[in-house]
């Protein structure tokens, strides 16, 4: 896989351990505040806004600085945030704060997925996919149990954990080589300005494509249920439902996404395999599909183990959308990949800012099953674009 895919899946590790304490304790932290439904989805929200926002002009800040130089400034600006975040006095505080931790995470994940893609040969990028997912759903694994004990001390203690682990990323991220051959055959430290000096695939042909089309709508999608529906409604719904208090269901929740990420993460890497192997098509289809079931059968689930149940139907359908749509981008991108993968990134944010939004207020306005079931109904567009994919495996044009 080369050195920059093994370093960029340990920061991602370290991230999603830290991201992990936090999840399932986010809702219910602002619930502190005594936020609505939908105003706890917007602390939710505006982390994506930001990072939809700032995405654009991550690609500029690479050409001056450089690759490592963003990412390493994205990671602490998210780590300080966090930690402010912790003394946020008022939810308005909790609101702006979350929002500064948006920009930084837009500069370091647009400028660590951009060198992931540009350091394998397109027969890899599955796997390095998979891995690079891996070490998320990893982090994410063992996050929330230790969110959960934070939790019973107090609901402001995970985020300074997760501010300590993103400061161990930003050490890791020290040992970023320079973007170059594939493989990460090139040692030199990248310490300013891109390496790859070839030029981006005009905008009108890489908007045309059907790969990068259905990788950005899976995107989407998978942001509005994965990263917006399923963090906000999941732990409102044990809260209201299933739990007796918002530490009790800080921890079943905690719980639940521990086993659920297990499952995810047993499965990345042969589903990277798969997308690898067979093409980006089936993986793709089949993990809409998965994944649509499972989010509408959520909200029926009447009781813990019924709902872990299917939090890990849903892992099995995301295991397939963690390698397939990146996959894609960087089959349809060329060489210069930045601006691709910001607009791939941006797509996969503005479904994490309207998702939650949305899911709120039909939660609050109807029901949790209207909520979820609306929600999952996405996946089905998203699935019938994906359907139209070619069979074969595709190539990176020259």
């Amino acid at each position: 896989m080369g050195r920059n895919v093994w370093i960029l899946s340990g920061i991602s590790l370290a991230v999603a351990i830290g991201f992990g304490v936090v999840a399932p304790v986010l809702p219910l932290y602002a619930n502190y505040f005594d936020a609505s439904n939908f105003q706890a989805a917007t602390v939710i929200a505006v982390f994506a806004l930001m990072r939809f926002v700032f995405s654009p002009a991550v690609g500029r800040l690479v050409d001056r600085f450089g690759h490592r130089q963003v990412l390493i400034g994205g990671l602490l600006i998210v780590a300080l945030s966090s930690a402010a975040a912790g003394l946020a006095p008022t939810l308005i505080w909790l609101i702006a704060l979350r929002g500064v931790g948006g920009i930084g995470s837009a500069m370091f994940s647009v400028s660590g997925m951009s060198v992931l893609l540009s350091s394998v040969v397109p027969e890899k990028r599955g796997r390095a996919a998979g891995l690079y997912q891996g070490g998320f759903l990893l982090g994410a694994m063992a996050g929330p149990p230790v969110g959960g004990v934070f939790a019973q001390i107090s609901l402001r203690a995970p985020f300074f954990f997760y501010a300590g682990t993103l400061m161990v990323a930003s050490v890791v991220a020290l040992g970023l080589v320079r973007v170059g051959a594939p493989g990460g055959q090139q040692d030199a430290v990248a310490d300013a300005g891109s390496s790859d000096n070839t030029q981006a695939l005009p905008w009108r042909v890489l908007a045309k494509d059907r790969r990068f089309q259905a990788a950005c709508l899976a995107n989407l999608v998978h942001g509005w249920n994965s990263h917006g529906t399923r963090a906000v409604l999941v732990p409102l719904f044990v809260g209201a439902t299933l739990a007796t208090s918002n530490q009790q269901a800080a921890g079943w929740v905690g719980l639940a996404m521990m086993v659920a990420a297990g499952v995810q993460a047993a499965l990345v890497w042969p589903a990277g395999w798969l997308v690898d192997r067979i093409g980006r098509r089936g993986p793709l289809v089949a993990g809409g599909l998965i994944s649509g079931v499972a989010l509408a059968a959520t909200p029926w689930a009447g009781s813990m183990v019924v709902l872990t149940l299917m939090l890990c139907c849903l892992a099995v359908g995301s295991a397939a959308l963690g390698s397939a749509p990146a996959a894609l981008v960087g089959d349809a991108a060329g060489p210069a990949k930045e601006r691709a993968v910001a607009v791939f990134s941006m797509c996969g944010d503005a479904g994490s800012i309207v998702g939650p939004l949305v899911a709120g207020a039909l939660a609050d306005a109807l029901s949790f099953k209207v909520a979820f079931v609306a929600s999952a109904a996405l996946w089905l567009v998203s699935t019938a674009v994906s359907w139209s994919l070619p069979r074969v495996r595709p190539v990176c044009p020259p």
